[in-house]
């Protein structure tokens, strides 16, 4: 199966862009806003200067944000909750930093006005009360798009049935052979290398548009291919489908618990977890026979 690059997802800058844009034009308002009821009227062009700033520097750290949620699920281990509030301490002193530097250019090399931002204690302390909200909206943004994607592709490549008219002839089913299934495929890494997958080293895929996203050891690849195509390559014994958006490797689950509205979570070894919906319930007992 030929392996393919991660594909950037366009929607995802698109709706940050107009986020970030409604975020900028709403704090500059309440900033002069703020600054009327005092009894100070002041430009516009300061509260901009400094929000424009913020924000350019929180989009050149979203890319490592979303890096760390995919590594490290809130969602998956414990430890990996812990990983996300020691990320706000370089969160806060990259963003902190960067804004700093950002108006010293602007407005010291080119508009000309006297500017100082001293990095003192006090100073970094604000501005971590401030990041740490940031951070917890910035992840609930992330969690939230990738849901809402998510649920929009695979309602999107869900394939309808139609429906067999009554007087049509019902077809005889004709045996056709089961193609061999591949033990292993080559993937195409970032840079070009390649890398052999195992097929028994998958651990659980997952949708995504047009693509699938291989989850192995702790490692993510990223083939062109859907999931339902990629489901009809794979062991049936060996994998199972759990959700339209997710198969699982039967020999990675660790654990499963009943969830919300019938459903049910599957933790897997790797300490990801996915939803078991009442759907493919069937499906999954199939290989995993209840006991009680």
């Amino acid at each position: 199966m030929p392996g393919a690059e991660r594909r950037l997802d366009w929607r995802l800058p698109a709706v940050w862009a107009v986020l970030f844009a409604v975020s900028i034009a709403t704090r500059t308002y309440v900033a002069v806003a703020d600054e009327a009821r005092r009894g100070q009227a002041i430009s516009v062009g300061r509260p901009l200067t400094d929000e424009i700033t913020s924000h350019i520097v929180v989009a050149a750290l979203l890319p490592a944000l979303y890096w760390l949620h995919r590594r490290y699920p809130i969602g998956g281990a414990p430890r990996n909750l812990l990983v996300h509030v020691a990320g706000v301490v370089p969160f806060s002193l990259l963003h902190t930093s960067g804004m700093a530097a950002l108006r010293l250019l602007w407005l010291n090399a080119v508009v000309g006005v006297s500017y100082n931002f001293p990095l003192t204690v006090e100073r970094l302390q604000y501005e971590f009360a401030k990041d740490l909200v940031s951070y917890l909206m910035l992840t609930t943004g992330v969690l939230a798009l990738h849901y809402l994607l998510q649920r929009y592709d695979a309602a999107k490549t869900w394939p309808e049935v139609p429906p067999v008219p009554a007087a049509a002839p019902v077809p005889v089913p004709v045996s056709a052979p089961v193609p061999a299934r591949p033990e292993r495929f080559t993937v195409r890494k970032r840079g070009g290398s390649e890398v052999v997958i195992e097929m028994a080293d998958i651990d659980w895929i997952e949708a995504s548009g047009n693509y699938a996203i291989l989850h192995v050891g702790g490692e993510t690849f990223e083939i062109r291919s859907s999931l339902a195509r990629l489901e009809g390559e794979l062991d049936p014994k060996r994998f199972v489908r759990v959700h339209k958006s997710h198969v699982v490797n039967i020999a990675r689950v660790a654990e499963v618990t009943p969830w919300v509205s019938g459903d049910w979570r599957i933790r897997l070894q790797d300490g990801a977890e996915v939803n078991l919906s009442r759907r493919y319930r069937q499906r999954f007992e199939a290989l995993a026979p209840v006991r009680s």
